[in-house]
């Protein structure tokens, strides 16, 4: 995150995001897959050099690999290829890190073309999904942002506890959601409605107004926004 200074002069709190270029891996039909969608790839990964292990998740697989391209030579590629069976499309490009399905009519979109920060440049605000920091296993005040109990007396050493949770004789159990203590962070997160300030095409960077989910570094999906 950093600020941009608007020309009255006041400052606008903006998010910074490397969004693409990202090739088309795989589009999805209707006859063949039962839904529409087209799948983004982004960011290189690696593959297993000599000597190196490939077992290693961070680097990529030989499916990884024939997801991408056509060159792995497997048997049963050749088979297929023999029997006049008609390959599907590849990228051919290298394995992706981060791979995501964006639901909806391709379009004029086709395997292997880069789409790049320029399909933002006429949309006026977007929606961003990421997955938001985990902050582990957290007590009430913090996850719930309670007030905690009285620093007084009677309260012996549990200021920060939630206090009583039963529900009296009737019903005689505690309701699905009430707010506890609990796993706080690490869930998907979407922030809706960011308005888009800037396009950097040059640099593959998207500026929008406001915070994302996910720490820095981490990955997102930004799509356009359906809330106006």
């Amino acid at each position: 995150m950093t600020q941009l200074f608007n020309e009255d002069g006041t400052a606008s709190p903006v998010t910074v995001i490397e969004a693409g270029p990202c090739p088309v891996l795989q589009v999805r039909t209707i006859d063949r897959d039962g839904y529409e969608a087209v799948q983004l790839g982004f960011l290189d990964k690696k593959r297993p050099g000599d000597g190196q292990s490939r077992t290693r998740t961070s680097q990529a697989s030989r499916s990884e690999r024939g997801h991408v391209t056509s060159k792995l030579n497997s048997k049963r590629s050749k088979k297929r290829a023999a029997s006049g069976v008609e390959l599907p499309a590849k990228a051919e490009c290298e394995p992706k890190k981060f791979i995501r399905e964006i639901r909806g009519a391709a379009g004029d979109r086709e395997v292997g073309q880069l789409v790049s920060v320029e399909a933002f440049a006429e949309i006026a605000a977007v929606d961003v999904s990421g997955i938001s920091k985990g902050r582990g296993f957290s007590g009430v005040m913090r996850r719930h942002n309670f007030a905690g109990q009285r620093a007084t007396h009677g309260v012996k050493k549990v200021h920060r506890h939630a206090g009583g949770t039963g529900m009296s004789a009737y019903p005689s159990r505690t309701f699905r959601g009430k707010r506890m203590p609990g796993q706080y962070g690490n869930t998907s997160s979407t922030q809706r409605n960011l308005k888009v300030i800037k396009v950097d095409a040059e640099n593959n960077l998207l500026v929008v107004r406001g915070a994302i989910p996910g720490p820095n570094g981490g990955y997102v999906v930004v799509r356009e926004t359906n809330k106006f």
